[in-house]
């Protein structure tokens, strides 16, 4: 697929040194007996102060299942990967919106043809208009004549696990 050539790219994210202390707070503070790890419970509010909304029952219990099943809640450092790979996350999400903005010169919140022309003609001004034509059908899931932001971010991904 042509996203996987030229769409986003998930970046690496690190912790700086007060990011880090900010975040071993976090956890410290969750912890609220001193276990050396957090409950499930203790979890959920991490994550709420840390990202401002409460996680599911699917997200808390992926985490969870995703543990040694030895230990009864998420080490620390186990906490700091999952804020890390979350962060990412956001890092490749962000890119996304930013590249969708970018082709939605009016503001619409869909992508047409006419969108995607005009951006393929800016960087690919070489790229055949029938390629053009396949990749907006490609990415045009219900076939409606507009790309939504949900559908330009699965064609994204889905480009970038091809790569």
């Amino acid at each position: 697929m042509f996203f996987s050539q030229a769409g986003a790219q998930p970046r690496t994210w690190e912790a700086s040194p007060s990011e880090r202390k900010k975040l071993v707070e976090v956890f410290k503070a969750c912890d609220e007996d001193n276990k050396g790890y957090l409950s499930r419970e203790d979890f959920k509010v991490a994550v709420v102060m840390l990202f401002g909304y409460k996680p599911s029952k699917i997200e808390a219990n992926s985490v969870m299942s995703s543990l040694n099943p030895d230990t009864s809640g998420i080490s620390l450092e186990e906490f700091l990967n999952f804020v890390r790979k979350k962060k990412e996350l956001q890092l490749y999400r962000n890119e996304i919106r930013h590249i969708f903005t970018a082709f939605d010169r009016h503001y619409r919140g869909y992508l047409t043809l006419e969108d995607f022309q005009k951006a393929f003609k800016q960087v690919a001004p070489k790229l055949p208009e029938r390629i053009i034509l396949e990749v907006f059908r490609e990415v045009d899931q219900d076939s409606d004549g507009h790309v939504s932001f949900k559908d330009f971010e699965y064609a994204m991904k889905c480009g970038q696990n091809e790569a």
